[in-house]
């Protein structure tokens, strides 16, 4: 039973809250212990608004996913976990989500608020409407990153300057990832496509490979930008293991790879784990070192 309440608040997709570090990170405030404390905080915050949006999706989603060769066996398409546990769940974690955001400040509250909106209505509307199906998850997205900025606030301002490129980085990261999952499941499904998604009945490989392309040069050029306009001049050295990592990705992308369908499995290709640890120390050293 245990197993499965973590399963259905899918822990495993948590790896997307870690983009509320970027402006701890890149604000060179990493060794303020008292914001790197409410960051945390903020992080494990997101991680359970995120859980609730997981399961609202599952609720709504049980008879697509006992059709899903993947997905059938969650727990409440498998029937482990009842819908009035789920909800009961769902629900207690909401609020203390909401109650432990507005402790750390009324500006982070609002963010997580928006999240829980926007995710909300991706489950129930938009993710049946092509192309905002993608572009709702970059701009959740952003929320996750621009939300770190207002762990600590005065007033209605954040404690470290929000950039463009806060928004621009993870919105095109985010649409990158999300069509290639596209085109991913498209690859698996088939013809049988539209019975697990709805929304996958309006795309086709052709579509999904011409979006990637477009996603793919937008993110090159938007992080080429970032480091050609940065104060951090050695971030330079970063674009090569950065073009690398995403070219590595569209291979797995084209090989079919699981990993593309579900990106918390990165770690199993090494050739591209290597590549983003390598970017972390380059980045990580380029900020506060040189």
């Amino acid at each position: 039973m245990i197993k499965d309440l973590i399963k259905l608040a899918r822990p495993h997709q948590y790896y997307k809250n870690l983009v509320i570090f970027l402006p701890l990170v890149f604000a060179k405030q990493l060794f303020n212990l008292s914001a790197i404390q409410k960051t945390v905080y903020g992080f494990f915050i997101l991680c359970l608004v995120s859980s609730v949006n997981y399961i609202i999706n599952d609720l709504i989603d049980i008879k697509q996913d006992k059709a899903h060769p993947e997905k059938r066996t969650r727990p409440l398409a498998s029937g482990r976990i009842t819908k009035l546990s789920a909800v009961i769940i769902a629900s207690l974690l909401l609020i203390v989500s909401f109650l432990s955001s507005f402790n750390l400040s009324l500006m982070f509250f609002i963010f997580v608020l928006s999240l829980f909106i926007t995710g909300t209505f991706y489950s129930l509307i938009l993710k049946n409407e092509p192309f905002i199906d993608v572009v709702i998850i970059a701009i959740n997205f952003v929320i996750r990153a621009v939300s770190g900025a207002f762990v600590i606030s005065q007033g209605n301002l954040p404690y470290v300057k929000v950039s463009q490129w806060l928004i621009f980085c993870p919105f095109f990261l985010s649409l990158f990832l999300s069509v290639s999952k596209r085109e991913s499941d498209l690859k698996l499904l088939g013809k049988k496509s539209v019975s697990h998604k709805k929304v996958l009945g309006y795309y086709n490989l052709s579509l999904t490979k011409a979006l990637t392309v477009i996603s793919t040069t937008i993110l090159i050029i938007v992080y080429s930008l970032y480091i050609f306009f940065s104060e951090f001049t050695y971030l330079l050295f970063s674009l090569p293991v950065s073009l690398y990592v995403i070219f590595r990705y569209l291979y797995l992308v084209e090989s079919g790879s699981k990993i593309t369908r579900h990106p918390h499995l990165i770690y199993k290709d090494k050739k591209i784990f290597s590549g983003i640890l390598l970017w972390a120390v380059i980045a990580f050293i380029s900020v506060y070192f040189l």
